[in-house]
């Protein structure tokens, strides 16, 4: 049976549905901090695509492609239809499996449907995370004893799910038990519980010998904006540090309005009026600069102390108020320390304060590694160290009153997940890499996440601190926030299904052969992000919170007591310690096996849908390595729009391919490289049309393109050359693209694209595709290849524009015009000369040697003129390039004469002198 994926996608809706509202994602993401999830939609249309048939008749085509982009719609759109569908193109059973969970995004929409879904993660911080989302909200719990604090009111009085109403319930109970717990360490003054407090690393200077704070900003609260009342606007906050370099001690200032002198921690200057490289540490007793590489190694030698500077409260207006600390502020700091050393570990193995080791180079993912954190609990200040600790002894101790009140084993380790979960979004903004945030309203502020590009855990010299008061990163706000995700996963009336996940390697599936009907799964991008070494944070905390209900999560193998990272399937590029075997060949050995498990244990009609996306050429020819080694064929592959751009570790990417592959039919038989380029030419012209009808943009297409060449390429063993050798399956992406070309039959005013020269063919293209618009880098390596060209030849058409490439402007195109150059060189030329004049234009052509027949010349200006946007400069400047045709044509014949009249003198002249 032909699936859906195989030759039809939702791309429009997957890409649009992605970025905002049900289909993004953030709705889940709420629940449990994880790292690159996939959005809902792509996970949604992945799973239904992979398990639709595709019938021969094309009405029965529209109506499923109807049914689905209905079910697109919305989180449940189309349930019944949708399941009933399904159910009856698998009437032997559905069955779903994701080896590479993540957080649960793909099993969660195949338990959402109803279906049979399963899903493995490598690390147990993932396998925690995606039973919270795709296990837990979908079973009946309504025969579990009522939890020890609930009144009967709270159960029976109120319509309400029991799993909504007891994760309530249980946050509620942990968070009053912590709060009672932790007061004496965050007291009120003057009545007033304060929200956070904002830190600073403490430094000696390396001139005077004093210890001052470094603080990068000064600014606490932003003016507010003009009041329509006409009265003052507020003037914001700011704070200083005065110092008195006679006692050695110093304070913070708070007063209103901007910063009044330069914060500590700032860009400086030599004497020769050179920049310091990064941020200078200045002493703000003598004025001595500390360059980076002094601060940074005076904070890894150990000799960094952690300061209280401001404190900040709830104000009168809804927003923030800025204090300097009183002395019962600091008694209560001074009483955590104290207190942080009577600490009981939580068991043999466990001490109380984490002292896992943080990995050796692993700078780069924990930035405070270079600051001076050796262990997982020198992330924090005492203060907020102690907190975590009671706050996972107070988990444990609610989770222990469940059980001893007779609930399951299971139903215990459910509220004590969802508690775990709260614990680790808590962590997300907290440590020393949590900055204070101020925004322009002037009223409100926040607490940073410690991630920032998504994976790597920050560090900041100065650093926020939230303590028992309502606000950003509070253990209320948390819990809201957790409820509501709740209700949103849970199903209502329909007939979801809990699905299973379990802790295991994607090498090594506890599945036997042909049991799964779909394979769809989002496996790790290469290098893109280091799962268990950023969050092996959340592992050190989860094993302390969750001890009781969950013992079998402090088991690991890793020496350091983190998890294990032995068959962990990435590459890892920076930061490696001594040994590293997370290298490209381990990731490619080990993706390859998996990929094989995957085509073992799906069905012999089955596919194995891959998310992929990364824009390297290199990384892309690695992974269809790995698909062609464990015998799978790649069928098909659909573009989406599903990141946004956004960072993602160490690689920028927007589009991810679902790519659907079929075990490899045996029997197969080598071919020929000639013929096969030409049955994968006629393959994507076959599906050009449907393509274009399904409304495929063509930079999409190309994208696309990519699925029926490596199943015309799967149909043999090999592919031999003229030689007999062996080509790789790679060699055929590039052909794949430049087939879209030629089924698009482009023309240039009535010119075939490809009658072109070739640079100019290139050029024209990349216009066609993307006109002004910024491209990643990869992009031009890949549309490089397609055209057969060297990068070498095509870089000055497309220069780097920051970060991306972007098509050059005319200005900014410089070359010398001889009668070789490239019509495309030609055209810039005449552009760039344009606001010369005709005879400037003039000599251009002349240089040229075009005339005014040249059709191909006029067919570029004239496409450019077209193609580029309307406020484009150049796109004015080839307008009037073609306004003044004729004048050019005259000014070029009449520079061309010109010449040729100075030659003629010349060589009479030079005639004469030889006579003489």
């Amino acid at each position: 049976m032909t699936r859906m994926i195989e030759r039809w996608f939702p791309c429009g809706e997957v890409s649009a549905k992605s970025s905002a509202g049900w289909g993004s994602g953030n709705t889940e993401r709420n629940l449990f901090t994880w790292f690159a999830a996939r959005p809902t939609a792509q996970a949604k249309a992945a799973v239904i695509c992979s398990l639709l048939p595709w019938p021969d008749d094309e009405p029965e085509q529209k109506r499923l492609q109807a049914l689905v982009q209905k079910a697109m719609t919305g989180r449940y759109a189309a349930w019944e239809e949708l399941h009933t569908e399904i159910l009856a193109a698998h009437p032997d059973g559905v069955s779903v499996l994701d080896p590479f969970s993540g957080r649960g995004m793909i099993p969660l929409e195949a338990a959402r449907l109803g279906l049979t879904a399963h899903g493995i993660d490598y690390s147990p911080v993932a396998v925690l995370a995606s039973e919270l989302l795709v296990d837990y909200p979908f079973r009946d719990w309504s025969q579990e004893p009522a939890l020890p604090w609930t009144r009967w009111s709270d159960s029976f009085l109120h319509e309400r799910p029991r799993l909504l109403s007891d994760v309530e319930t249980f946050l509620s109970e942990v968070g009053s038990r912590w709060t009672e717990s932790m007061a004496p360490y965050y007291p009120r003054v003057n009545g007033v519980q304060p929200w956070a407090y904002l830190w600073a690393m403490e430094l000696p200077c390396q001139e005077c010998g004093h210890r001052f704070p470094l603080v990068g900003s000064f600014q606490l609260r932003s003016p507010g904006k003009p009041r329509r009342d006409g009265r003052a606007p507020d003037l914001g906050q700011s704070f200083y540090i005065d110092a008195d370099s006679v006692t050695g001690t110093y304070q913070a200032v708070v007063h209103p309005g901007p910063p009044k002198r330069t914060s500590t921690l700032t860009n400086a200057t030599r004497p020769d009026g050179r920049k310091i490289k990064g941020k200078s540490a200045i002493c703000p007793f003598c004025n001595h600069v500390h360059p980076l590489d002094v601060h940074q190694r005076l904070a890894q030698e150990g000799h960094g102390t952690d300061a209280l500077l401001v404190v900040i409260e709830p104000a009168t207006n809804g927003g923030k108020h800025y204090r300097v600390p009183t002395e019962l502020d600091h008694e209560a700091v001074r009483g955590a320390s104290k207190a942080l050393l009577a600490e009981k570990p939580f068991g043999p193995l466990l001490p109380a304060v984490p002292d896992e080791q943080i990995p050796l180079n692993n700078g780069a993912t924990i930035r405070p590694s270079l600051y001076g954190a050796k262990t997982y609990g020198d992330l924090m200040c005492d203060r907020q160290t102690l907190a975590y600790i009671r706050l996972a002894r107070t988990i444990n101790e609610a989770s222990r009153d469940l059980l001893d009140n007779g609930l399951s084993s299971d139903y215990a380790r459910a509220l004590a997940g969802y508690a775990g979960a709260a614990l680790v979004r808590k962590l997300r903004r907290s440590t020393r890499g949590s900055a204070h945030m101020t925004y322009t309203d002037g009223r409100t502020a926040g607490a940073g996440s410690i991630f920032v590009n998504e994976s790597t855990i920050a560090f900041f010299h100065d650093f926020l601190e939230t303590g028992l008061g309502d606000g950003s990163g509070s253990w209320g706000e948390i819990t809201t926030r957790t409820l509501r995700v709740i209700e949103d996963l849970l199903p209502g009336n329909r007939k979801a299904t809990s699905a299973q996940v379990s802790h295991g390697s994607a090498a090594e599936l506890p599945f036997r052969n042909g049991s799964v009907k779909a394979v769809v799964t989002d496996p790790p991008y290469d290098a893109m992000v280091y799962y268990s070494d950023s969050s092996d944070l959340f592992f050190a905390w989860l094993k302390r919170a969750l001890h009781v209900v969950r013992p079998e999560m402090g088991m690991t193998s890793d020496p350091r007591g983190l998890q294990d990272k032995s068959d962990e399937i990435i590459v890892k590029e920076h930061g490696k310690a001594p040994g590293e075997h997370r290298t490209r060949e381990h990731y490619d050995t080990r993706i390859s096996a998996a990929f094989s498990e995957m085509r073992r244990v799906v069905c012999d009609d089955g596919v194995v849908t891959i998310v992929f996306g990364h824009g390297e050429p290199e990384v892309w020819q690695r992974l269809l390595a790995a698909i062609e080694a464990a015998r799978l064929v790649m069928t098909s592959s659909w573009p989406a729009t599903t990141e946004a751009g956004g960072q993602q570790g160490n690689a920028n990417i927007k589009t991810t391919l679902t790519m659907s592959c079929r075990p490899a039919p045996a029997g197969r038989r080598p071919g020929r490289k000639g013929a096969v380029e030409s049955e994968i030419k006629s393959e994507v012209k076959r599906r050009y049309p449907d393509w274009e009808r399904w409304g495929l943009a063509p930079a999409d297409m190309l994208m696309a393109a990519a699925g029926p060449a490596m199943e015309v390429v799967g149909r043999y063993s090999e592919v031999l050359d003229s030689r007999g050798e062996s080509v790789d399956i790679y060699t055929f992406l590039p052909l794949a693209r430049a087939a879209v070309q030629e089924a698009m039959a482009v023309e240039i005013d009535h010119h075939p694209l490809e009658t072109f020269d070739a640079r100019t063919q290139f050029a024209l293209w990349w216009v066609r595709l993307y006109g002004r618009q910024a491209q990643a880098k990869s992009e031009l390596r890949w549309q490089t290849l397609a055209s057969s060209l060297e990068l070498a030849e095509v870089r000055d058409l497309v220069p780097d524009a920051d970060k991306v490439v972007r098509f050059t402007t005319a200005q900014q195109f410089k070359t010398r015009i001889t009668t070789e150059s490239a019509v495309i060189d030609v055209a810039l030329a005449l552009a760039a000369a344009s606001e010369d004049g005709l005879a400037g234009m003039g000599e251009v052509l002349a240089a040229s040697r075009r005339s005014a027949d040249d059709t191909y010349l006029w067919a570029t200006v004239k496409f450019l003129a077209d193609r580029l946007p309307d406020s484009d400069p150049d796109a004015v400047a080839f307008t009037r390039v073609l306004r003044v045709r004729d004048g050019i044509v005259n000014a070029a014949e009449s520079a061309i004469a010109v010449k040729e009249q100075r030659q003629h003198r010349q060589q009479a002249e030079d005639l004469q002198l030889r006579l003489l």
